[in-house]
């Protein structure tokens, strides 16, 4: 559901802040919200070290990325819908408290199993973050200073993006591990006190009330999916644990879609996909995110366990993508209006499956150049794909559809990657052990070995194994290329694919100024961290 940020639609409960101190308010706003893309890209190079001390094997991996996505993907919308009917800046503060104390708690964690429950909670909290940081916007800015304050918003979120990685690998060199929760707590006391003092309270009261049912039924067939994709390599594809969960999310998931068709004022608005703009613009959407999360997933591992580098200079490393990322994007735009949304998508798609091709042709002996040129192809085929298909899909939808629209979009996005690192992770581990050779090995040890290979790597260097080290390497480079291999041929199948359906005009509702909003803020979450959309005057959620 949506809300429309005039005042006949909207009640400002404070008066918005006079002068220049709304842009004081903004850069609260901002601060809150930072704190998710620091949390998001810090993940992804700690993966190794979660690995060797907490024992983690990369189905426990999996679920410590994928207890975030699927709980955010399934709380947002209904998130946004509580703000907007109880006070969007008394639910934002509520949710940065339960990000807060969840991260607190994820420092102290001393087992896998307690983080992925610890990053559960992190995702109900940023549900309420993400989109109710949007949502104040309009209670702080006239219509004529939103684009404005969208593109200052933007620049903020910006900076946490490749600050994330190099402040993670920092810490992570110098700290234990859970040091990258706790850097999350000064930025979310700083924030909390700044919404206090700066930010105006808005709600909408019209909106409907929430639905409860759809939203325990999302979750819980999202939870089913990726856990019997996960536990599919383990206890095999037959079992009756992984069948049975496959069944259930089946149903659940189709049950609600049926029941979301049916109610006078859906949470989620399947409908939005009759419109074959928006259809083929969230598909490319989807499809990218999908294989952005299989490279983010291995990269980091492959970077520190087989090249050997620090954490921190692992984050380092991925700054290739980052910047290619960031440089097509402010291209992007320019490319479209020459050409169309169409053929930019496509050729963004062929891009990113061109860099994932050579990816997958990665030797053992081969160093880290070879890995900076295809992630720099990588990330600039993602600014190619991902900008235009989010702005051409929220233009498609008229102004009083764009915020159902928009968590339409981000929930297929979140629920897509969590699927991705789901599928992918199942082939890394089924190739990986498949070709690790542990049979000098005690089985205690070997059980380790297979768990990852990073923990594979701390047993070799235990015992002073070569062998077992060059068997862990070769096993892993072996399982990385077949992930890469898998994303590049299905990206390069989604670029055929976009170019022979996706209409080539987006010109239908949305305004101009919207649209670039949106495809500005969809940079910042490119890079792993979660998603940022806006609609002018308009709650995401």
């Amino acid at each position: 559901m949506t809300t429309d940020a005039s005042v006949s639609t909207t009640a400002l409960i404070d008066s918005p802040p006079p002068g220049k101190r709304r842009w004081w308010a903004l850069a609260a706003v901002c601060l809150s919200v930072l704190v998710l893309g620091f949390d998001g890209t810090i993940l992804n190079v700690a993966l190794p070290d979660l690995a060797v001390q907490l024992h983690a094997t990369t189905g426990q991996l999996q679920w410590i990325v994928d207890a975030y996505l699927v709980v955010f993907a399934a709380a947002m919308l209904p998130a946004g819908l509580l703000g907007d009917r109880f006070g969007r800046r008394r639910l934002l503060i509520g949710g940065l408290v339960l990000f807060g104390l969840a991260s607190l708690v994820g420092t102290l964690a001393n087992s896998a199993d307690t983080l992925i429950a610890v990053r559960a909670v992190m995702g109900l909290g940023g549900a309420f973050i993400m989109p109710l940081g949007i949502a104040i916007l309009p209670s702080l800015f006239t219509p004529a200073e939103r684009p404005r304050a969208v593109a200052v918003m933007t620049a903020g979120m910006a900076i946490g993006m490749p600050l994330g990685p190099m402040l993670g690998g920092l810490l992570l060199n110098h700290f234990w591990w859970g040091s990258i929760f706790l850097i999350n707590i000064p930025l979310i006391v700083i924030g909390i006190a700044a919404c206090l003092w700066l930010v105006p309270e808005s709600r909408d009261p019209s909106v409907p009330r929430i639905d409860l049912l759809s939203a325990t039924i999302g979750v819980l067939g999202l939870a089913a999916l990726t856990f019997g994709i996960i536990q599919g390599p383990t206890d095999g594809w037959g079992s009756a644990v992984v069948v049975s969960s496959l069944v259930a999310s089946v149903l659940l998931l189709g049950g609600l879609v049926r029941r979301e068709r049916t109610q006078p004022h859906p949470m989620v608005d399947f409908t939005l996909l009759a419109d074959r703009i928006y259809r083929w613009s969230t598909i490319a959407a989807v499809l990218v995110s999908f294989s952005l999360m299989g490279a983010l997933f291995v990269l980091p591992q492959y970077l520190q366990s087989v090249l050997g580098h620090d954490a921190f200079g692992t984050g380092i490393r991925l700054m290739p993508l980052m910047g290619g990322l960031l440089v097509a994007a402010r291209v992007a735009e320019r490319l479209v209006a020459k050409l169309s949304v169409r053929w930019v998508v496509a050729g963004g798609m062929l891009v990113v499956a061109t860099s994932m091709l050579l990816g997958a042709t990665t030797g053992t002996g081969d160093g880290y150049g070879r890995t900076a040129v295809w992630l720099s192809l990588l990330g600039v085929g993602m600014g190619f794909t991902m900008v235009p298909a989010m702005g051409a899909a929220m233009s498609a939808l008229p102004d009083d559809r764009a915020g159902v629209g928009s968590g339409l979009l981000q929930t297929l996005r979140q629920s897509a990657s969590a699927i991705g690192v789901a599928l992918l992770g199942s082939l890394l581990a089924g190739a990986y052990t498949g070709r690790l050779d542990t049979g000098r090995l005690p089985e205690p040890l070997a059980h380790t070995a297979r768990g990852s290979v990073s923990a594979a790597q701390a047993v070799a260097d235990r015992l002073h194994d070569a062998a077992l080290a060059a068997s862990a390497h070769g096993a892993f480079v072996h399982a990385m290329d077949l992930v890469l291999l898998v994303c590049g041929i299905g990206s390069a199948l989604s670029a055929v694919l976009i170019a022979w359906r996706m209409p080539g005009s987006t010109t239908r509702g949305a305004s101009a100024e919207r649209a670039r909003a949106i495809a500005d803020a969809t940079v910042v979450e490119s890079g792993g961290s979660a998603p940022v959309q806006v609609g002018e005057g308009q709650s995401e959620a």
